[in-house]
């Protein structure tokens, strides 16, 4: 692909992707960014992101984030909530 990260959309399998790329890319996601970043409560952020990362085989080459960018309108606690989820 000529690139070392990439922030796909949310609706991309992570684990399929990795694959796909033989692990060699970066991978910047993949929390939706609207559904649950913009209009789900901060539980609903914790849930995403506890989900996300025990759905990986492969942990490495993945840097938690939005899924195709960061929606207008999402509060700080559910700013907060993802920071929490990842550090747990």
């Amino acid at each position: 692909m000529g690139v070392n990260l990439f922030n796909m959309g949310y609706e991309t399998d992570l684990n399929q992707l990795k694959e796909l790329t033989d692990n060699q890319i970066t991978m910047l996601g993949n929390v939706p960014p609207r559904d649950v970043m913009a209009k789900g409560t901060p539980g609903d952020v914790t849930r995403s992101v506890r989900e996300l990362i025990e759905g990986l085989k492969e942990k490495s080459r993945v840097i938690l984030s939005c899924g195709g960018g960061m929606s207008p309108g999402v509060t700080t606690q559910n700013i907060n909530a993802f920071v929490q989820a990842v550090l747990k």
